[in-house]
């Protein structure tokens, strides 16, 4: 799941920079408001990448999964404040 977040991540990536070069590379030629509109359409891309890149898969372990260790795992529940289950 992660190398398929990344793979898509970076597609989007590539895109929003293909869209600002053409923007200005080649459409701004024929239409400037044209080139305006790529750019906020890319604008939009890299939070929504982000996201993407960020999302929390089925299989993945979350930050407050326990770890396996009991030690590190009563300790990080007392810095929460959290009651162990026995």
């Amino acid at each position: 799941m992660l190398a398929r977040r990344r793979h898509v991540y970076f597609g989007m990536m590539g895109t929003c920079i293909g869209l600002f070069v053409l923007a200005w590379g080649v459409v701004r030629l024929w239409s400037v408001p044209v080139a305006v509109g790529m750019c906020v359409v890319a604008m939009v891309i890299p939070p929504l990448a982000a996201m993407v890149a960020n999302r929390r898969g089925p299989d993945d372990r979350w930050w407050d999964d326990p770890s396996g260790d009991p030690k590190s795992d009563e300790w990080w529940d007392e810095l929460d404040g959290k009651k162990r289950r026995q």
